[in-house]
């Protein structure tokens, strides 16, 4: 394993035990050193304008890393379980664990985590995934999880979402995780013109976009909505059951779709009652984008005749203004 095939390199053993995707660390890493960017530029702009700007940058800022980060979480459904349970097959031996099963829109990881930690000699703190992708069989990764031999309760859960399982999940899941993929990449795609549009700046049209971003973000949620609210076979381990609910990265969608709702909703209130305003949250002067008029405050006035000299007047009192030669 490396650093870049989206895994945490430093495993201790056999045990694939990580704790976050690194395409997470590069996508904020990136958006942080934006950020700064734009931190060490702000003295440069004056006035009060220099708050209005900061804020647009922050937002804007959050709104794209959110949306691109949620493509590679897998905490869009959560759930734990403590339990005694078998800790291997063809063995009688029980462990108490902690089972969690964290649902992506790309795959599953199943957690396994004892109380103690090292029981039965050994230690017991994994983190599989099963990713079912584009690129990706999950029944291939299962396959391997079998070859491995990993603990009885990873292999039971990871069993659940397989296409053979007679419950159907793999099926519900993978799609509605393609389609929340895709609509997420559109909104992405919408938010990156709402950002030209704005500093163009065409301050109406980014207020569409920015609705259209909202919308986007809100089907996504649609989409594995219908996946979590359908029927499933139940994960039981002895009377303790696993039951999973929304995660963070579902709240999180939900939160900024809602505030790209909101600021698209207020530019184009704004943009129709109250111009002025906008344009002075975009450091916006009124008359800028005008024509500008070439100044023409002197203009020679008409000679009169060869005996007569031209002087050079005012535009607003512009007349035939002669004068005798000495």
């Amino acid at each position: 394993m490396t650093l870049w095939n989206g895994s945490f390199p430093f495993y201790p053993g056999a045990n694939a035990c990580f704790p976050f995707d690194t395409a997470w660390a590069v996508i904020i890493s990136v958006f942080l050193s934006l950020l700064a960017t734009f931190i060490i530029i702000l003295p440069g702009i004056r006035g009060r304008g220099r708050l209005f700007w900061f804020l647009r940058v922050v937002t804007g800022l959050f709104v794209g890393a959110v949306v691109l980060t949620i493509q590679f979480t897998r905490d869009w459904e959560t759930g734990w379980v403590t339990a005694n349970t078998s800790y291997k097959s063809f063995s009688r031996a029980l462990v108490n664990v902690d089972i969690g099963l964290h649902i992506g829109l790309a795959g599953v990881n199943v957690t396994l985590v004892g109380n103690p930690v090292n029981q039965v000699n050994e230690t017991i703190d994994y983190n599989e995934h099963f990713a079912w992708s584009f690129d990706a069989d999950y029944d291939h990764s299962y396959g391997e999880g079998l070859g491995k031999g990993l603990p009885s309760p990873i292999l039971y859960v990871a069993e659940k979402f397989t296409t053979q399982s007679p419950c159907s999940m793999h099926r519900q899941y993978r799609i509605s995780g393609h389609y929340a993929s895709l609509t997420l990449w559109m909104a992405f795609c919408t938010w990156l013109i709402s950002i030209l549009l704005f500093s163009m700046p065409i301050l109406l049209y980014g207020g569409y976009m920015l609705l259209l971003t909202a919308a986007l973000m809100l089907f996504s949620l649609l989409f594995f909505f219908t996946a979590r609210n359908t029927p499933k076979c139940p994960i039981q381990f002895g009377p303790a059951s696993l039951k999973t609910d929304y995660g963070g990265s579902f709240w999180l969608t939900l939160a900024t779709g809602l505030l790209c709702l909101l600021l698209g909703l207020a530019v184009i209130i704004l943009n129709s009652r109250h111009p002025e305003k906008l344009k002075l949250v975009f450091n916006l002067d009124e008359r800028k984008g005008e024509e500008e008029v070439w100044d023409k405050s002197y203009v020679p006035a008409q000679p009169g005749s060869s005996t007569q000299d031209v002087l050079m007047v005012p535009l607003g009192e512009l007349c035939e203004v002669t004068a005798t030669q000495l």
